[in-house]
């Protein structure tokens, strides 16, 4: 006996459709309740060391406060530049004499060295080390053998001594910080970018973290937003008031087209208007009539009804009643 071959052709057909549905319906519905109990910077794990490889010695969550005990520049090998609350100090690798009037190579802050000369594309050449302020103030500039204030020092100079600057370097602050979380004191060190330092600059908060968890906060925010409540409520009141309406209009519309009136195909016509303009050409067209500059403004002034232009878009003057009428008319 002869098999049978399934016909796949519906089953082709119907595939577009479902590739849209999973891409444009299911994917962001889901990713939507992912991140509504996931969150991302919930986190900010310490480290025993300024630097990412180090060990981790605890963990704070976003917005916990924290007392600032020091700060370390790191290198920075990846462009943060649109971080907020990156901190960056700049160095400069230079040549010249130290004190003893030997030739050094080494790095010294940007805040020590006054550019005097610059190449084109402004890149610092040559500068003067600056002079230091205050009666108590060190008159040398140290020199270190790595952009860092921890590196070995090989050498001091003189104020007003000209270098010749080879290479810059950027460095990303990391902050020494101190806390307690879940009633235990952690301390460890976090890039500038993940805390918010306040005006007394030795205490701050914790901006936003690195890891995520699970969390309600989002919902609790939600519930306790002062919008919430009316919000509710509005769209409780559009369910009551739209649902049954367009119920019996829908019945009214079904029996009109089923009597088969004498003018039958007109009303067909105004009945399907609705189905042939956008979404986005009903919006416009409702807010330019109902806007406070609107159509419907302008006539009722025209005609001495009002004196002055109604907002008829706030919640203040029933603006659900406009997105009722906008429900029936696009439904």
């Amino acid at each position: 006996m002869k098999k049978k071959r399934r016909n796949l052709a519906p089953y082709w057909l119907i595939l577009p459709s479902l590739v849209y549905l999973a891409l444009f319906f299911a994917y962001p519905m889901a990713r939507g309740l992912i991140l509504s109990v996931w969150d991302d910077e919930a986190l900010l794990p310490l480290r025993s060391e300024a630097n990412l490889e180090s060990s981790e010695s605890g963990s704070f969550h976003q917005g916990t406060q924290v007392e600032i005990l020091g700060q370390q520049g790191n290198l920075l090998t990846d462009t943060l530049g649109d971080e907020v609350n990156l901190l960056t100090e700049l160095w400069f690798n230079v040549t010249g004499e130290d004190v003893d009037g030997n030739n050094i190579e080494g790095w010294v802050p940007e805040s020590r060295i006054r550019v005097r000369e610059e190449a084109d594309d402004g890149t610092p050449l040559m500068g003067t080390v600056r002079r230091r302020l205050g009666s108590g103030a060190d008159p040398l500039t140290t020199v270190f053998a790595e952009p860092s204030e921890n590196a070995a020092e090989i050498g001091k100079l003189e104020a007003s001594a000209e270098m010749q600057i080879a290479d810059t370097a950027t460095l990303e602050v990391w902050y020494q910080i101190r806390g307690e979380e879940d009633g235990q004191t952690y301390e460890g060190w976090v890039p500038s970018r993940f805390i918010q330092v306040f005006g007394d600059e030795v205490s701050g908060r914790v901006d936003r973290g690195t890891s995520g968890e699970f969390t309600l906060g989002f919902f609790e925010k939600m519930f306790n937003d002062r919008f919430f409540g009316p919000a509710v409520r509005t769209t409780l009141l559009l369910m009551v008031i739209i649902i049954p309406t367009q119920f019996v209009l829908a019945i009214i519309m079904a029996l009109v087209i089923q009597a088969r009136l004498k003018f039958n195909s007109i009303f067909l016509y105004i009945f399907a208007i609705p189905l042939g303009v956008s979404d986005l050409a009903v919006g416009i067209l409702f807010f330019s009539i109902f806007t406070q500059n609107g159509l419907l403004n302008s006539i009722l002034q025209g005609l001495g009804l009002i004196d002055a232009a109604q907002p008829y878009l706030t919640a203040d003057t029933r603006g659900w009643i406009i997105a009722a009428i906008l429900s029936f008319w696009v439904t």
